[in-house]
């Protein structure tokens, strides 16, 4: 039994045997990277990158279920790509927003 779903595992047409399973193994590293920058001050954060980061997960997370075969590597790894921009541009967007309300209230 765990034989014969090891090998459908790694016969699969997105299995370990092919680019289909090692791109999207590789890209969690950009979403690992972007987990770590959840220490990284608000000020530091880059707003073209964290939206390249969305972007890139949202377009791809829908592709990903429309190729044959679904590559559910592709789409998991995606999906936390665009869950983590969208947090940190959340972060981003509550740091400058509250920023500026703090200056205005400073002014008057």
């Amino acid at each position: 039994m765990a034989t014969s779903k090891l090998q459908a595992f790694l016969n699969h047409p997105a299995g370990p045997k092919t680019i289909h399973f090692w791109a999207p193994a590789f890209k969690w590293g950009i979403s690992i990277a972007n987990v770590a920058d959840f220490a990284k001050p608000p000020e530091k954060i880059s707003y073209p990158q964290q939206i390249a980061v969305t972007c890139t997960g949202l377009i791809w997370s829908r592709y990903s279920l429309v190729i044959t075969p679904k590559n559910w590597n592709l789409f998991s790894v995606n999906v936390a790509m665009a869950g983590t921009g969208i947090y940190q541009l959340t972060r981003k967007l509550q740091h400058d927003y509250s920023a500026e309300a703090e200056t205005a209230v400073a002014k008057e």
